[in-house]
């Protein structure tokens, strides 16, 4: 079920009338979320509420199990059957035709043609996304962060919390189980913040990210054809489109969360402000960012040790990364592009030099500022062209295209005079995320505001965005 669907402008109005009518019962309300999050899901395909319900149960005993084990021996034992069970299923559904097309691929380089064939495999929709989440729980019970929980339905609600069950924000077991286990009760305040970041994550959704597809998939699709200057405004679509349409699905989902009572950890925070790569993936995808640094890097040593150490863990993180997001060589040069900018930063220790906002109370950044928050732009989009090409030799194609003479020409490629009616439309939502890069989501200032200027800048957001509704399409995360 979409966020954008008529079907779910009908199941959610149900099941928020539903789940405060129960306030007195938080075991109903658990209860109805469950069942929510299940019809929700089963909505794509109901196979797959299987695997989803096998993640959960297996998660829910393992855990139990855990905190009643004596011996560490034991306890070690059933972690790695819960990292087993998870990763299994995931690398079976998401890796196995990616894993034997480039083992057939190797041996075929080789002069030893193999046919091993493969199987039709359908992804399930948000596996990757349950699974980190399930796992962070058995992982944070074996630390001693978390208490096991015995109340299963709590537990299956905290796995498929309907909202963030598809494309995050990942959540960890402390923060969102408490929150299940508790009594929720409703506020106005917070669900009134909760639908304004809804209001917006539609906008950036539909209004941002759904026409810039229109032109970055008309881009990409002809690539041969258009000249490179063509093909870096392409590439520049397509990093508003990705921002625009993940961001904007955590901005939803996040409040929805919040007019059931339930706060969900922030996913965005600004990444296009930028001053270096560090910073960026402090702000990109901050709940996969922070799960792969702590149940990976710092295990791993994190940047304790010597130089080697940390080139190696910043490698594996990165890659890791790029092959989460999808079996294709594709997402994992992306990741290892990103693993070579980060690393001359971490080594020379300046990987934590900008933790606060660009331009921290001022109203335009510093000259070093904007340098810095370019070039980093620049370095993530051609990244992006990796991570949005059909395969490598797509990938080099079209950097090869954009970086050649024509970069300097007027871009040539079909609808140019609509698109840059958009570039004015990107241009206003650039200026209206600096303008509020201090807050969570940008109109959430608007509550300070006077009442008509606060309700005509909400009618311009909705008007915007429904006029742009038929463009909509499936977000962009959803295959993950």
């Amino acid at each position: 079920m979409l966020f954008n669907s008529l079907e779910f402008a009908i199941f959610l109005p149900i099941v928020f009338a539903l789940y405060w009518s129960f306030r007195r019962s938080t075991g109903l309300q658990n209860g109805l979320l469950t069942v929510a999050s299940y019809v929700f899901y089963g909505w794509w395909d109901y196979r797959f509420l299987g695997l989803i319900l096998l993640s959960t149960a297996v998660d829910y005993l393992i855990g139990l199990r855990i905190s009643s084990a004596k011996q560490r021996k034991a306890r070690l034992g059933l972690l790695w059957t819960s990292i087993g069970v998870n990763i299994g299923i995931l690398g079976f559904f998401k890796y196995f035709n990616f894993f034997v097309s480039s083992f057939e691929g190797a041996f075929s380089f080789l002069g030893i043609p193999l046919e091993l064939g493969q199987m039709a495999i359908v992804l399930p929709v948000g596996i990757s996304f349950y699974t980190f989440q399930t796992l962070s729980y058995t992982i944070d019970v074996y630390r001693g962060k978390v208490d096991a929980t015995r109340d299963f339905i709590a537990f299956s609600a905290f796995v498929s919390f309907f909202p963030q069950l598809v494309a995050g924000p990942i959540e960890r077991a402390g923060n969102l189980l408490p929150q299940v286990l508790a009594p929720r009760k409703f506020d106005l305040a917070e669900a009134e913040a909760g639908l304004r970041q809804v209001i917006w994550g539609f906008a950036k959704k539909l209004v941002i990210a759904d026409n810039c597809a229109i032109y970055a998939n008309q881009i990409f699709n002809d690539s041969g054809s258009v000249n490179g200057s063509a093909l870096l405004v392409g590439a520049i679509f397509f990093s508003f489109q990705i921002y625009g349409d993940f961001s904007g699905y955590s901005d939803i989902a996040i409040g929805i969360s919040r007019i059931f009572g339930i706060r969900l950890m922030r996913n965005f925070a600004y990444p296009y402000f930028s001053r270096d790569i560090a910073e960026f993936w402090r702000r990109w995808h901050i709940s996969l960012s922070s799960w792969f640094k702590d149940y990976v890097y710092i295990p791993l040593g994190g940047s304790r040790g010597g130089n080697w150490i940390k080139v190696r863990n910043t490698l594996i993180i990165f890659l890791l990364s790029g092959l989460w997001h999808g079996a294709n060589w594709t997402f994992v040069v992306w990741g290892l592009l990103n693993a070579i900018y980060f690393i001359p930063l971490i080594l020379t220790g300046v990987n934590r030099r900008n933790m606060e906002v660009a331009g921290k109370g001022k109203l335009l950044p510093s000259a070093g500022e904007l340098g810095g928050m370019l070039l980093t732009y620049g370095l993530i989009v051609i990244a992006w062209v990796f991570f949005r090409a059909e395969d490598i030799s797509h990938a080099f194609e079209y950097l090869g295209g954009m970086f050649s003479s024509t970069l300097f020409e007027i871009p040539e490629f079909g609808s140019r005079r609509d698109a840059l009616v958009h570039v004015v439309i990107i241009g206003v939502f650039f200026v209206g995320e600096w303008l509020g890069r201090h807050r969570e989501f940008p109109i959430d200032g608007l509550k300070e505001c006077r009442v008509g200027v606060r309700w005509f800048a909400y009618y311009l957001l909705v008007l915007a965005t429904a006029l742009c509704a038929g463009h909509q399409q499936e977000f962009i995360y959803f295959q993950f």
